[in-house]
């Protein structure tokens, strides 16, 4: 799940699956005509939140960066058949790519009831 906030400050959430991980560092894939768009262009501040199996969770608090590096993008369009399939060149204008860099992280097994700060590598 991405949380943002819209221009009214009501915070938005939706699901979203990552198109690439390095490290806590996560891009994200997106269409220009969403409203995660305009909300993420007024305000990056952003949080991820993955649930597993077991529900063991982990929140990634951050800043979304509209991806720019060509070597980068190209490797997530390569890496990424549903990109391909659905929006059909890695050019089409519609596409945008995040790369959410956090600045924490925490970690919380299921039922633990507390979470624990994840350090970050330097």
């Amino acid at each position: 799940m991405l949380a943002s906030v819209d221009e009214a400050g009501q915070p938005r959430v939706r699901p979203v699956s990552p198109v690439r991980v390095d490290g806590f560092t996560i891009f994200v894939a997106n269409l220009r005509s969403y409203g995660k768009t305009r909300e993420l262009a007024a305000n990056p501040r952003c949080e991820l939140c993955y649930l597993d199996e077991h529900h063991d969770q982990v929140r990634i608090t951050g800043i979304a960066h509209v991806e720019a590096d060509a070597a980068v993008l190209h490797a997530i369009w390569e890496g990424n058949p549903l990109l391909r399939r659905y929006l059909g060149t890695q050019d089409n204008p519609d596409l945008i790519i995040y790369r959410i860099e956090p600045s924490r992280v925490r970690f919380m097994r299921e039922w633990a009831l507390e979470y624990a700060e994840v350090p970050l590598g330097s």
